[in-house]
């Protein structure tokens, strides 16, 4: 089942420096699936290793009897990449910052 298509925006960001912001706007769909959306399954496994990832994922199937996986249609994307994107001016206003013009 397909539900519900909006207008999203969504931001996906890096946590350590030099940062990476990819930024989505679009038209999401939800879609309503039994059991364990195969997608989660193998970012478990991705994340715990392959064992401990299938047992997760036997965990969670056994609590919940189905999940959603939202799409996103992009329509804008962009990508702020700090380290390739701005490195001079990053060093310039780095530099500022610690009294060296």
């Amino acid at each position: 089942d397909v539900l519900n298509c909006a207008k999203v925006a969504m931001t996906i960001d890096s946590m350590t420096w030099p940062y990476k912001v990819l930024t989505i706007r679009g038209t999401a769909q939800v879609e309503i699936v039994d059991g364990i959306v195969p997608e989660y399954a193998l970012a478990a496994e991705r994340y715990f290793g392959v064992e401990q990832g299938r047992g997760w994922s036997q965990q969670v199937s056994a609590m919940f009897s189905q999940m959603a996986r939202i799409v996103i249609q992009p329509e804008w994307v962009s990508l702020l990449d700090f380290e390739q994107r701005f490195p001079q001016e990053i060093a310039s206003a780095m530099a500022r910052m610690q009294g060296n013009p």
